[in-house]
Formats: C-alpha cells, structure tokens, sequence
C-alpha cells in the first residue's frame, strides 16, 4: 500500500504575513517585562476572588465546581426538542440553552403570513403557553439551569416559563437561569428587533424590577458580545460594545428608580470564544477589570457582587467551515480551551455540522465531550488563571483595556449607546472590520484551513439534521386548538389590559403573565405592545 506523505511544504508566504491577531491587532514576536511596567499587581491582578478580579471571580476558580455545561438547542416542535434536552441531560449536561425560531424571535405566531416556512426551522417553534408546557415536560425546572436566547420577545418568553414552573411547583424565588433580553445588540449587529430602542428599554427595566422582587436568582439580562462578534467585531469592539451596553442597561435600570445593587448582580454577560487563542484570554480577563471598576468608580456600587462580570462562552460559530467539517471539532476544542483558562462560569460548544444544518444529536453529543474531555482529561482546571503574570497575556489584556475604554469616551460623547445606535456608530465599526477581515481572507493573509489555503477536494459527506414542513402543519394545528378551548373574553381582557399598562407606567411583567395563563400567543402579546410603541424602522448608514 502506497504511504501518503504527511509533511506539509514550507510556505515561503507565510513569513511574510504580517503578525496580528485575528482581529488584526500588530503583535509582536517577542514580549518581555519591557512590555509589562505599567502594570502593577494589585491594583491591576491581584489574587483570584480579588478586586478588579482580573484573575477571576473565585479563589479556588474550578475547584469548587466546574462551569455549566450547556448545549445550545432547540429544533421543530417543543416535543422534539423536549426529547433532545432529555438526550442532553442523560449525557451529562447541566443545563439547558433554549434556541427559538425565527417567528418566535421576532414575536410572530406560526399562522402570520411572515411565518410561512420558518416554523421550527433555526430554534423551536413557541407560540403559547402550551407550547411552553410541552418543551419542559418532565424536566425539574426547580432543579436545572435554564438559558433562553430571546430577546425582542423576551418579557413574553420569560412569563411563560415562569408559569410553567409554577405549574411545577417550583417556587419562583429559587429559580436560576437567564433570559437573554439583550435588545442594544439587536439594534447592534442581529437585527431581531420590534419596538422602538426606548420602549425596548422600558421592557428589559420592568424584568430588573419585577425579578428583583419575585425571581432574585434569576440572570435578569445577559449582555451579549456574541452575536456583536459574530457580525464582523474585532475583539476590542466585542469587548467594548458589550460592557458599554451593560453600562447603558445600568443607567436606565437606576433612572427608572431601582437601587444599584439590587439588579446588578443579576446582569451576566455572554462572549465569543474565537479562533486567536491569546486574545480571547486577554478579553475574557480584560472584561473582569473594566466592569469592576466602573461598577464601583462610576456607578459606586457597594455590594461586591455588582463588581463582579459572570460570563458564559460560546465557541464561534462563524468560524466554523462547511468545508471540511471534520476540522470544526479541533477549532471549537481550542476555542473552548481559552475561556476555561480565563475562568468562565458557562460554556456552549458547537457541533461539528453547523456550518450545514442545526446539529444531529450525534454531533451535540460530541460537542458536550469536548468540554468534558477539558474538564476531566486536561488538567487545566487544576490551576486557577495560569497564564497569569506572561509578559505577552498581561499586554494584550491592558491594550484591549485601553482600546475599549476609548470606546467608551467616544459613546459617552455621543449621549450613550441609545444614542450612538441611532446614529449608526457601533453598526458602521462592526461593518469595516468585517469588510477588513474578509479582505485578509481573500488576500490569505489570514488562512482559513480547508477554505483558502489546504483545500483540497476530498471532503468526508456527512449526516444533517433535515427540518421539514411537518413542524409547521403540527404548530399550526397546536395553534388552532389553543384558539378554540380558552376562554376568549379573558384573552381580550388581559390584552386590552396590557395596552393600558404599557400607554402608561405600569409594570409589564404582571400583565403578562396574566395574559400566558389565559393562554394568550406570543403574536397576540407582541401586537398588543406594537400597537401601542410601533415597530422600529434603522436608517441605514452610509
């Protein structure tokens, strides 16, 4: 049998690639305590579990106990999801991350004339209360941590929950979890908005006050960089863009009247782990410093815990390649290697086929292993932040520091992120650094392996997940038969009440969860509040 050489020639281009990070960041070959003397140990380290908790939140970091595996899912029906989640937890997971379809997402019900053909196609399909019943059937919401990605829609995604918990016997002043509800990013990068960027942030202020009150446990909001990142950001502007959203969600929260160290400890964020493994340290560890500080210096939080950034991670999904998919696992490994190191408190690892389809049940299985793998086999977790104290992390994480700090003078001139939305500015930065980085690609200054360099035509077919139309005649079916048994009357009254509620000061919490237990849908809900606020139209930015 003949031997296939395994040597890789030298590529004589390489060595005239420039040296940055992924972001495009200058780096250089060499990092010495030249680099590093501005520095000072305790006031910018200090010990893990130490303010600014740059060296993580807890002293012990994993010893204790190890980040929250999580697997991103949601397909089709809320039954077949239902049984994806059970998969997940018999495999070891420890805790369930809620993706919704794009009707769903933005506050439509399957029979809207906008819906036709997406039901269940990206996430799970939710459209009342039932359905909500039917995704968490046999699951213990008072034992299992929950993560819903939903934002628009999150007040009405979120009551459901709680009713269905309630309808558990879970006691809502125990439940733990978090709903996205981060609406400054959609206006940002995802674009999944419905109501004006103010009315938007009446809604999110009303969770603040409503879960500090009756759901403490709760992650009220989690800020998310992810989708930031995913849309063309450099890490600089994930970093930036998302805490000066966390900082703009702060404000609001204390203008509408809520005490600083009430919420706050509730705000968790959500950051990409991309492909440059150093940098992505450096951020993660870099977020930690900027949100303490200015929690206590400008905010003048008292409580420690408002000091204090949790994040979740998920490994980028833009970087994944429908070309040679195989090599998707090494990318998410490594991805998922950097924000372990930094101490994350959640993870998310992509499924190899993601680039193609949602992932078989086969691939999410071998996703969840990857973190487990880190977890038990590596030996990484031994050791609290152990890169702590190189001359070339410390740099990276004081430039990222000072760039997003820029960023936050340029924002604060401008009025705040509100403002700066409304003129385009975040949205113009993420879109000449995806511009940038794709002309990299295409220069091969940067190699994307299987796609412009090492291509190669022998690529392995594989098994994808195949979403049909039967996902949307069952909802739709759903649909009907919710509209037929509950009591009309009461339907029309909680809406007509939440109108009332929302044209005027009141909490929009309560009113809602009035609204789901008389099993009023997501579209009803959501058309309810446009008819009062609008829909959000952007001016495109030229």
């Amino acid at each position: 049998m003949e031997r296939v050489a395994t040597t890789v020639p030298t590529d004589q281009r390489a060595d005239r690639r420039a040296k940055t990070t992924i972001s495009g960041r200058p780096i250089a070959a060499l990092y010495t305590p030249a680099d590093v003397t501005a520095i000072d140990y305790q006031r910018d380290l200090a010990d893990p579990g130490t303010f600014p908790y740059t060296r993580g939140l807890h002293p012990t970091g994993y010893a204790g106990k190890l980040w929250t595996m999580r697997q991103f899912a949601g397909f089709g029906t809320p039954a077949e999801t239902n049984a994806r989640y059970k998969q997940l937890l018999s495999a070891g997971g420890t805790g369930l991350s809620v993706a919704f379809d794009l009707p769903t997402l933005m506050g439509r019900d399957p029979d809207h004339e906008l819906s036709l053909g997406e039901v269940g196609k990206c996430g799970v399909n939710v459209a009342s209360l039932a359905d909500m019943e039917a995704l968490f059937e046999g699951i213990d919401l008072g034992a299992v941590s929950s993560s819903m990605t939903i934002n628009s829609p999150a007040p009405m995604i979120f009551a459901m929950y709680l009713v269905v918990a309630e309808k558990h016997g879970a006691d809502w002043r125990t439940l733990a979890g978090t709903i996205q509800n981060d609406i400054l990013k959609e206006f940002i990068a995802q674009k999944e908005y419905i109501y004006p960027p103010r009315p938007s942030m009446r809604l999110i202020t009303d969770i603040f006050s409503f879960c500090a009150e009756s759901v403490p446990k709760w992650n009220t909001i989690s800020v998310s960089g992810y989708h930031i990142r995913e849309a063309g950001a450099t890490a600089a502007q994930e970093l930036a863009f998302t805490l000066r959203d966390g900082i703009e969600y702060v404000q609001y929260g204390i203008d509408a009247g809520l005490d600083v160290d009430t919420f706050v400890p509730r705000i968790s964020f959500f950051f990409n782990a991309h492909s440059d493994f150093f940098e992505e340290i450096a951020k993660y560890r870099a977020a930690r410093r900027i949100w303490a500080r200015v929690m206590r210096d400008r905010f003048k939080a008292r409580n420690p815990r408002s000091w204090q950034l949790r994040f979740h991670a998920q490994t980028a999904g833009v970087s994944l390649t429908a070309q040679q998919p195989y090599n998707n696992v090494v990318r998410t490994a490594l991805q998922a290697l950097a924000p372990v190191l930094a101490g994350a408190q959640s993870l998310h690892t992509n499924s190899l086929d993601e680039a193609l389809a949602l992932p078989t049940a086969e691939a999410a299985t071998l996703a969840l292993r990857t973190q487990q793998i880190i977890a038990f086999e590596t030996g990484v977790t031994e050791s609290v932040d152990p890169l702590a104290g190189s001359y070339f992390v410390e740099r990276l994480t004081k430039d990222l520091e000072d760039e997003a700090l820029a960023y936050f003078d340029t924002i604060d001139r401008m009025g705040g992120m509100v403002e700066a939305i409304e003129r385009g500015y975040p949205q113009k930065e993420i879109a000449e650094s995806a511009y940038r980085f794709q002309q990299s690609v295409e220069r091969k200054e940067k190699v994307i392996v299987g796609v412009n360099e090492y291509a190669g035509n022998h690529d392995t077919p594989i098994g994808t997940l195949y979403i049909d139309e039967t996902a949307g005649d069952v909802q739709l079916e759903a649909l009907a038969r919710i509209k037929a048994s509950r009591d009309e009357a009461r339907v029309r009254s909680s809406l007509d009440q939440l109108k009332a509620g929302a044209a005027g000061r009141a909490n929009t919490m309560p009113l809602l969860l009035d609204a789901v237990r008389a099993y009023a849908t997501v579209g009803e809900m959501c058309d309810a509040l446009r008819d009062v606020w609008g829909e959000y139209q952007e001016i495109p930015v030229i």
